[in-house]
């Protein structure tokens, strides 16, 4: 029998909220899917989701049920468009904002029980630098820092890049501009950002890509539909399209790093193979 392949997972993070990075996480996630890719969205807001609301879904079933132990993980994915599979989390629910790092380890394990044929898993994660978020940044091999052209979202968005460096050891980050009124815009707002880590901190940035400020996005979430699926001709849908085939281009996965991670069993037989 064959080891499977290993499942590229991907946080998509942002230092502040705002920066519409929940919409980049739906967008990237039907993109793959209709790049052929078998992909599942978490949205790891725990306590305010919205991951269903932008795609027009009613789920029954969220993480909340998981954590009640009323259902297991495979019980509470829907189906979005394109055949994207997503994992609902919960809405005004406090407790679900403040569980505790045990909690999240336990959630992150429980994707060891999946049986879906997967090769993308997205975590959309909360804004900022919450416990959840360090956890599940943690758990992926490749984290998404989106970013817009404003200061506070430069700031915050190295605020994020510092903790993970400094406290955490994570030394690889992907950057996304976006909402950026051109490719010369998006390029210069990923320079100015590395500009201040190579000063001080010892990381990697590369620039994954930039999602141009387009009016069709709006009409899309006034729709409650992904941009790529509303308007598959707008410059944001082709700069999905892009950023997708650059995800693709990403290395393999190489085997478990130590840390807890997402489908870790995975890892551990692909690098044995």
């Amino acid at each position: 029998m064959m080891n499977p392949q290993p499942i590229r997972v991907i946080a998509v993070a942002s230092g502040k909220g705002g920066v519409g990075k929940t919409n980049v996480s739906v967008n990237l996630g039907v993109t793959l899917a209709r790049q052929g890719k078998e992909v599942l969205l978490m949205d790891a807001d725990l306590g305010l989701a919205n991951v269903d609301v932008m795609l027009g879904l009613q789920p029954k079933l969220n993480l909340s049920h998981l954590f009640e132990g009323e259902h297991s993980l495979e019980e509470i994915i829907v189906e979005g468009p394109e055949g994207l599979k997503i994992i609902p989390a919960s809405s005004g629910v406090s407790r679900m904002a403040d569980l505790q790092p045990v909690e999240h380890a336990g959630l992150i394990q429980a994707f060891s029980e999946l049986s879906l044929p997967l090769d993308v898993l997205l975590v959309d994660t909360a804004a900022g630098v919450s416990d959840s978020v360090i956890s599940f940044i943690k758990a992926s091999q490749e984290v998404i820092i989106v970013v817009c052209d404003e200061p506070a979202s430069i700031t915050d968005a190295y605020a994020l890049i510092k903790v993970l460096n400094k406290e955490h050891g994570l030394t690889r980050f992907q950057i996304l501009a976006n909402m950026a009124h051109s490719p010369e815009e998006g390029r210069e707002l990923y320079k100015k950002i590395s500009a201040v880590c190579d000063r001080f901190l010892d990381v990697t940035l590369a620039f994954i890509g930039m999602v141009p400020y387009d009016q069709y996005l709006r009409k899309a979430v006034k729709k409650q539909q992904p941009v790529v699926q509303a308007f598959p001709s707008s410059e944001a849908a082709k700069a999905f399209d892009k950023i997708g085939k650059a995800i693709d281009k990403l290395p393999q996965p190489r085997g478990a790093t130590g840390n807890l991670e997402f489908f870790v069993e995975r890892l551990i037989q692909y690098s044995s193979a």
